[in-house]
């Protein structure tokens, strides 16, 4: 056989056993994936461990946002929600709805309801969002306009 990695965590859990938290686990496996790749001395050690690098980011991000909604949410039930979550533009290369590609004329633009990305002929309405703490009318796309918004958040956009 090859070479054997066996990483050995006991400060990452706790006296029952468990382990401590979602953070400690993802780190383990970072250390040990990254381990590997380098004792497999492949030429995608160090893209394997950029891609655990963003995952990482990723899921210990998502991990904090549920923290901290579970905690606001007991803390004010009522109160203004959180922004969505803005899909980054370098992964989205088509309008979300018509799926025409975006280009230097066809620009991109973030419905402020749902967070994806359109096309200004897929996002030409705004609303106000009080339930985000949007009193000013601000760019939504059509679907969340029709369906999701109450007709005395609509405002018509002057173009």
């Amino acid at each position: 056989g090859g070479p054997s990695f066996h990483p050995t965590t006991p400060h990452l859990h706790n006296a029952t056993g468990t382990p401590r938290s979602t953070k400690d686990m993802l780190h383990t496996l970072f250390v040990c994936i990254s381990g590997v790749a380098d004792q497999l001395q492949t030429n995608f050690a160090s893209d394997m461990r950029s891609i655990l690098k963003t995952v990482f980011k990723i899921v210990s991000s998502q991990a904090e946002s549920s923290e901290e909604h579970s905690a606001s949410s007991e803390a004010g039930k009522g109160g203004a929600r959180r922004l969505p979550e803005w899909v980054p533009d370098s992964t989205c290369s088509q309008c979300s709805a018509c799926r025409s590609p975006f280009t230097l004329l066809r620009r991109r633009h973030h419905c402020r309801s749902c967070g994806k990305i359109f096309c200004a002929r897929c996002s030409p309405n705004a609303a106000v969002l009080p339930h985000y703490s949007q009193s000013k009318p601000v760019r939504v796309c059509t679907h969340c306009y029709t369906t999701h918004l109450p007709p005395t958040s609509r405002c018509t956009r002057s173009q």
